[in-house]
């Protein structure tokens, strides 16, 4: 299974061409316990941390690297704050493509060491992904160096990768097949807003065709400190804004506007709106799903479900709705999240001797 499977709907890919590492086809989980504690019967969690690499960002970099071996390009330059550059490393390293990625300062060690394993050459810029001004000379000086070097420039929204973002639609084809009844709303998070215009034009595209009665609700979750797209589409304004970041959700700050200014309308149009959290609300989140869920996914994933619980615990979302949160990565790329969820539980060194009385504590 892969996400070639929606061939036809992947912009411009010849069969040929095609890249796999088995991504998509991700599970869906229903909630066995912070649905019912909120009074919602019919919550699920999409788990994309199943993918090759660990995050959705696998069905991105199989559009994009795969339409790069049809265009005959050999060499990807690329932003990311962890998980873009992830996948995109291993499926180059898969194409035999090169892979230059300039990263986020904020990235993640174990994100970044992700990245390494797969032979991509990487390099930290000082206030990229806090700064608005800094991040976007350096998207201006990947896009002029792409030109000149006639490389390919992925960068994870429609503004810069089109092609790539056509494979992350894919979410919604498979949700629709996952829960044919219909579903009534979808939390994403966002940073710079490519996931969840990827997912509201994902169901468009399925009403538009015929496959689908109604596109759910598609709602934009963002950190109260990187909020670009949220705040601007729940107080009815029809802009994106530029901030200076200051949430420390790796994967979220993105403090310039990319497919903000787009996100909006189409959120909009599936009667969606947006839900600003805190990072304290993701932080818990992502601890409770680690123990109340069995879902161990890093900070950026657990986005979605805090602004479903915001919407919950502010009556907008009904008890029977249909409810699906993205939960975008997996636990393992963020170790200093894990350390955190951790803080106060030990493992202890005992004898053999203590073992019978440390079992039946």
């Amino acid at each position: 299974m892969s996400i070639w499977r929606f061939g036809d709907w992947i912009q411009s890919v010849p069969a040929q061409h095609q890249i796999t590492l088995g991504e998509g086809a991700t599970p869906l989980i229903r909630s066995r316990s912070i649905g019912p504690s909120l009074g919602l019967a019919n919550l699920y969690f999409k788990v994309e941390s199943a993918n090759p690499t660990g995050s959705y960002k696998d069905r991105f970099a199989a559009a994009a690297i795969s339409r790069m071996l049809a265009a005959g390009q050999s060499k990807c330059l690329a932003t990311s704050s962890g998980n873009t550059g992830s996948a995109l490393a291993a499926y180059c390293a898969a194409a035999q493509l090169t892979c230059r990625i300039a990263i986020v300062e904020t990235t993640p060690d174990g994100k970044l060491n992700q990245m390494l394993a797969y032979g991509a050459e990487l390099a930290r810029i000082r206030g990229f992904g806090l700064d608005s001004s800094t991040t976007n000379q350096a998207m201006q000086c990947l896009q002029d160096q792409a030109n000149a070097l006639d490389a390919a420039l992925q960068i994870s929204a429609f503004r810069y990768s089109p092609v790539g973002m056509s494979g992350v639609q894919t979410i919604s084809y498979e949700l629709a097949e996952q829960l044919t009844a219909g579903i009534d709303h979808v939390f994403s998070p966002a940073g710079g807003g490519g996931l969840t215009l990827a997912v509201a034009r994902g169901f468009a595209l399925l009403v538009e065709r015929g496959s689908l009665a109604r596109s759910p609700a598609v709602h934009c979750v963002q950190p109260a400190g990187n909020d670009t797209i949220a705040g601007s589409l729940r107080s009815g304004k029809n802009r994106a804004q530029a901030v200076e970041c200051t949430s420390a959700i790796s994967g979220l700050q993105v403090p310039n506007v990319l497919d903000g200014d787009v996100v909006i309308p189409a959120c909009r149009a599936s009667n969606g709106t947006g839900h600003i959290v805190s990072d304290d609300e993701i932080w818990n989140i992502q601890a409770r799903l680690a123990r109340e869920e069995g879902i161990f996914c890093e900070p950026a994933a657990a986005t979605a479900l805090a602004g479903a619980c915001r919407a919950a615990q502010g009556g907008s979302l009904p008890s029977q709705a249909t409810t699906v949160c993205l939960v975008t990565g997996s636990g393992f790329k963020d170790v200093a999240s894990m350390a955190r969820m951790t803080v106060r539980r030990d493992c202890p060194t005992i004898g053999v001797a203590d073992l019978p009385q440390w079992l039946s504590r």
